[in-house]
């Protein structure tokens, strides 16, 4: 089982802005030629294997290896429908994860019970966090985005709802993690991580939008910001980010 350790915050590298309109053929090919005798990181051979960590500032949420070339920053709200469209791009970054060329760090949001009613966003982030105490986030976040659209049909997401979609990650369901859910045990948690999804909103109190994806401490918007709802572009970007 993975555990889970608090994580220092990860320095950003170059804007990929730079990589996508300045072009750095001469800087890759020297840092290729640098590193053309080491050794390729074994890849994770499944998802179970990826490290799962809480970050020191108590709200990220990373998944990969620490030292992957490429960081990518999700901020997600669990009912929000373009989160649950952005998911069609998911593998490319998964693939790139087990590969170790790619971590990501989540911050998740839970405005969306305001803007439409009812708690649900509230009680998955919570549910989400205990599943990170279980060392199996990862496996019950894609849960979480394959059914969204059925549970905002049903109403949202309900502590019922949230327990049997954890029948479907072996091993979730415990004393524990049922215990975590039915109690909101991590409530500090989700009001911290809403307050740090606002924060990233600069002169807008209320937070960047969802999913907002932020590659090597540069947020994509304006025309690109639509190649991350398509896999080919989203894997796009992530190789420019790369070099």
């Amino acid at each position: 089982m993975r555990g889970i350790r608090a994580l220092a915050a990860t320095p950003t590298v170059a804007a990929i802005a730079v990589v996508m309109t300045a072009g750095c053929a001469q800087t890759a090919l020297s840092t290729n030629a640098k590193n053309a005798n080491t050794p390729r990181p074994v890849p994770y051979a499944v998802v179970g294997e990826l490290p799962e960590t809480l970050a020191a500032d108590g709200t990220t949420i990373v998944v990969g290896d620490p030292a992957a070339a490429t960081t990518v920053r999700l901020y997600e709200d669990p009912r929000c429908p373009y989160v649950d469209e952005f998911a069609s791009g998911a593998p490319v970054l998964r693939s790139m994860t087990l590969r170790r060329e790619a971590r990501t760090e989540y911050t998740f949001a839970s405005f969306r019970d305001d803007r439409v009613g009812g708690d649900g966003s509230n009680k998955a982030v919570n549910a989400l966090r205990a599943a990170l105490e279980a060392g199996l986030f990862t496996e019950y976040h894609a849960v979480l985005l394959e059914n969204m659209a059925k549970s905002e049909r049903a109403g949202g997401y309900t502590n019922n709802s949230l327990l049997a979609l954890a029948d479907q990650v072996p091993g979730l369901r415990s004393e524990a993690f049922d215990s975590a859910v039915a109690t909101m045990k991590y409530s500090g948690f989700v009001v911290a991580s809403e307050k740090a999804y606002e924060a990233a909103g600069g002169d807008d109190p209320r937070g960047p939008g969802t999913p907002t994806v932020v590659i090597n401490g540069t947020q994509i918007t304006g025309a690109r910001y639509g190649w991350l709802f398509e896999e080919r572009s989203f894997g796009r970007l992530l190789r420019s980010a790369r070099g």
